[in-house]
């Protein structure tokens, strides 16, 4: 596997991982109408002005299997509310079902985390709806719930938790660590 920063031209591949996973992630969370209504194209779009004309100073990354196809990806910046006293938040992080508890996640992790620590950003948090499956992932890597807060999607309000580090290049430390 290569963890690499994403280039335009992987705007599609990103939308279908980004549309695959909600569909297979919240299955059951989410309203049904809202997950059907997610537009590969419609991501794609969205993806390529990101890759093509970023905003601030956003990370995106991507992992690449042996083949070479995308299979996750992951993206940072700064922290976008100024709320909770973080300094940067990972925004998004998805890898296809069939490539998860494999190290991909814990690696796009490592990666853009290293991205925020060289920004100077020094600190982190992401927000996950509570009914996240992969909310283990991020208590095994030392996320800390500091703050939750309601959303409403297609009429249905969910829970979402904000989970914080408080040093970047110790989570740089502690993921590297599970490598070795």
């Amino acid at each position: 596997m290569i963890v690499r920063d994403a280039r335009p031209t992987d705007a599609a591949a990103i939308a279908r991982i980004h549309v695959e996973t909600w569909g297979t992630a919240y299955r059951g969370i989410v309203p049904d109408a809202f997950l059907a209504s997610l537009s590969v194209e419609a991501r794609a779009a969205r993806w390529s002005r990101i890759l093509t004309e970023p905003e601030g100073h956003e990370l995106v990354r991507v992992a690449e299997d042996e083949a070479g196809d995308l299979v996750g990806f992951a993206s940072a910046g700064p922290e976008r509310t100024g709320e909770l006293g973080y300094e940067g938040e990972l925004y998004a992080l998805y890898v296809r079902a069939e490539h998860q508890r494999r190290g991909v996640g814990r690696a796009l992790t490592l990666s853009v985390v290293e991205g925020l620590a060289e920004a100077g950003l020094r600190s982190m948090l992401l927000w996950v709806l509570a009914e996240n499956p992969a909310r283990g992932f991020y208590e095994a890597i030392g996320g800390t719930p500091v703050a939750t807060r309601e959303i409403e999607i297609e009429g249905a309000v969910l829970d979402e938790i904000a989970y914080g580090w408080e040093d970047t290049t110790e989570l740089a430390t502690h993921l590297r660590g599970a490598d070795q």
